[in-house]
């Protein structure tokens, strides 16, 4: 191999490695997570068990739900202004400084014991500090605290349809419930029913939490329904890890209708300005309930069935759909549109070009060019001497007996243009 030879494939060598080490840079960092141990989120306190008091440790590093999610691309399209989400939950603590001045209560709710409440309404609405880059999905919403449960966190159903009332009649836009349970009520059926009336989106999670106390798929019960997620009209949601994937021991359904991140997620404590990680499907109905906020906030004019319907036309196609706020933010709208999510959840939106493919399609040009490059140089400086010390030459075929054909105003024997083309789609 010549010098020149050696030079040419230590190029493209360097420079498919370039691009390697580029891609696997992103992968890292989409990867990333919170470098510090944080407390984990209690989801119901004992009767003698003290008030969550806050947390001291920050999480500094954006967390994986976050990146998931590509909650920083859309935040430049939506922020959530002008909508109020409900939380029917624990309460929501208004001395949380990531929510400070937009919680609003019903009764006693702006206080959480717990801390789950608070925690939800953080995945929806928490602002941005400083040296913190966890931050909720609409960042300009208005929370509205309800109580779904006692001071401790026990709920039961008709604690659950008071507070979806409560919700809707305070002036919320979308209503997020925490809990998920085993038998439905004649209540909690007529407070869905007047949600719907009144053009307000629930959203539910779609079974209970796991159990701390999981540690094997053979812990999880038998699929069925819980409520109110598996009421008409309310928007059930399942909690899925950061591969895509149910967490082990986690409870099942058959009737989900979306997904969303929700297990070991980052988020505020009614308290100081330190985070909690948490796990579970009412923590992915928060995210949901914040990408609704979204949609309502750029597309006012659907109802609350049509921006269920758009959530899950723009999801990543998987057996539950998984969320992806940027596309139901970015999607572009017609009547025709419009009229087809409502009759149909599942059926299929315009979406804008991503603007996104263009670069990364000329990023990856010069992986290819390297690549060519190596095979080149493979071909002149190994293959080709070798073939020719052996005396290779190219083969030819014998002509057969018979006329010379016309040089010229032959007629191919295969018409031109009838081999099949393949095209392809931005």
């Amino acid at each position: 191999m010549t010098a020149t030879h050696g030079k040419v494939r230590a190029a493209g060598l360097a420079l498919l490695l370039t691009a390697a080490a580029s891609a696997t840079g992103a992968g890292s960092a989409a990867a990333g997570g919170a470098t510090v141990q944080l407390p984990v989120l209690a989801a119901r306190l004992d009767a003698d068990a003290a008030c969550a008091a806050g947390s001291d440790q920050r999480a500094t590093d954006v967390p994986w739900e976050q990146v998931s999610l590509q909650l920083s691309r859309t935040w430049p399209f939506a922020s959530g202004t002008g909508v109020t989400v409900g939380v029917v939950d624990t309460g929501v603590s208004s001395a949380a400084p990531a929510l400070k001045g937009r919680v609003t209560a019903v009764g006693d709710a702006g206080t959480d014991c717990v801390g789950h409440g608070t925690f939800v309404a953080g995945l929806i609405g928490a602002a941005v500090a400083d040296g913190v880059r966890f931050a909720g999905v609409a960042q300009q919403a208005r929370i509205l605290a309800v109580r779904g449960s006692d001071a401790r966190g026990a709920v039961t159903a008709e604690r659950v349809a008071d507070g979806i009332r409560a919700a809707v009649n305070g002036g919320a836009k979308v209503v997020t419930v925490s809990a998920a349970l085993a038998g439905n009520t004649p209540t909690l059926r007529a407070a869905v029913a007047l949600a719907a009336k009144k053009d307000v989106l629930v959203v539910a999670a779609a079974v209970p939490d796991t159990p701390a106390t999981a540690t094997s798929a053979t812990d999880s019960p038998p699929a069925r329904d819980y409520y109110p997620a598996a009421d008409d009209g309310v928007l059930s949601v399942l909690d899925v890890d950061v591969d895509g994937k149910r967490p082990t021991g986690a409870y099942t359904t058959s009737s989900a209708a979306i997904a969303a991140p929700g297990d070991g997620v980052v988020g505020i404590g009614p308290k100081k300005a330190g985070h909690y990680i948490g796990s579970g499907a009412s923590l992915a109905a928060g995210f949901v309930a914040g990408a609704a906020a979204l949609v309502r906030s750029v597309h006012p004019d659907l109802t609350a069935a049509q921006t269920a319907a758009l959530l899950r036309a723009s999801a990543y196609p998987a057996d539950v759909p998984r969320l992806d706020p940027y596309a139901a933010v970015t999607t572009v709208l017609n009547d025709a549109s419009a009229q087809a999510a409502a009759g149909d959840p599942g059926t299929p939106v315009h979406l804008p070009a991503d603007k996104a493919a263009g670069p990364l399609r000329r990023a990856l040009w010069p992986a290819s060019a390297g690549l060519a490059v190596i095979i080149g140089v493979v071909w002149l400086g190994l293959i080709l001497p070798r073939g020719r010390r052996l005396g290779w030459r190219p083969s030819r075929p014998e002509r057969a007996a018979g006329p010379e054909p016309e040089s010229e105003g032959a007629e191919s024997p295969v018409p031109v243009g009838t081999g099949a083309q393949r095209t392809s789609e931005n």
